[in-house]
């Protein structure tokens, strides 16, 4: 079965659908995306991008709400498109190496012992990353007590 993924106007995933995979092949049998992108055309109008199930092309299997992106430089490829789920924070950008968004700060901070035990998490505060004047940037992920 081949998978495709409606985009509106703004490269945002609509709707995910799956076809025959005979409905994505030219004479030869070769699977061909936009021969499956027309025949999706012919069930809903919109533009269709293929998207893999078994992660195999553009970075993640396409969901609602997920951008499409042109001309990333992701997965140790520059100039690649990819799905990819809203971006949760201005100042976060693409990981070069996988299709997720990365804090300027990396990864969250690891939790100690302690912290566990008192259910604390860390958290992403974009104001506190904007407002740290020093240079380069270190403050960002903020230790929370978890309310529950």
């Amino acid at each position: 079965m081949a998978h495709f993924a409606r985009l509106n106007e703004d490269n945002i995933v609509v709707q995910v659908i799956v076809i025959k995979n005979e409905r994505t092949q030219d004479g030869n049998g070769d699977e061909v995306e936009s021969i499956g992108a027309a025949f999706c055309e012919t069930i809903t109008e919109g533009t269709w991008k293929q998207t893999s199930y078994n992660i195999n092309m553009r970075g993640c299997y396409a969901g609602v709400g997920m951008t499409y992106m042109e001309n990333v430089a992701t997965l140790g490829v520059a100039s690649t498109d990819v799905f990819i789920g809203q971006q949760s924070h201005p100042s976060w950008t693409i990981d070069p190496t996988v299709v997720e968004w990365k804090s300027p700060l990396g990864d969250v901070p690891g939790l100690t012992t302690s912290q566990i035990a008192a259910n604390q998490f860390y958290e992403w505060d974009e104001n506190a990353y904007q407002a740290d004047t020093s240079d380069p940037k270190t403050v960002g992920w903020i230790l929370r007590d978890d309310p529950f």
